[in-house]
């Protein structure tokens, strides 16, 4: 019975671990080398806080414990 009491604790400790938030600036510094590699040259990211959002197709992040979002808008030349 310890045993399966010590496995479960430690894999909540581990999910935990792994589902850490991340600061808004380095989620949108990772997505901004995603869309790079995909050749888009006009865009715009933009850290806006969850009661800003008007159009969630718009948002490609969750940062800051969910407290803000990363919304994405091509830019036409």
């Amino acid at each position: 019975m310890i045993r399966i009491a010590i496995a479960v604790l430690g894999t909540l400790l581990a999910t935990t671990v792994l589902a850490k938030p991340k600061p808004c600036e380095e989620l949108k510094a990772e997505i901004e080398v995603k869309i790079q590699a995909q050749g888009v040259t006009s865009y715009t990211l933009e850290i806006v806080p969850n009661s800003e959002v008007h159009d969630q197709n718009m948002v490609v992040g969750t940062c800051d414990g969910g407290t803000k979002k990363i919304i994405y808008q091509k830019n036409d030349r």
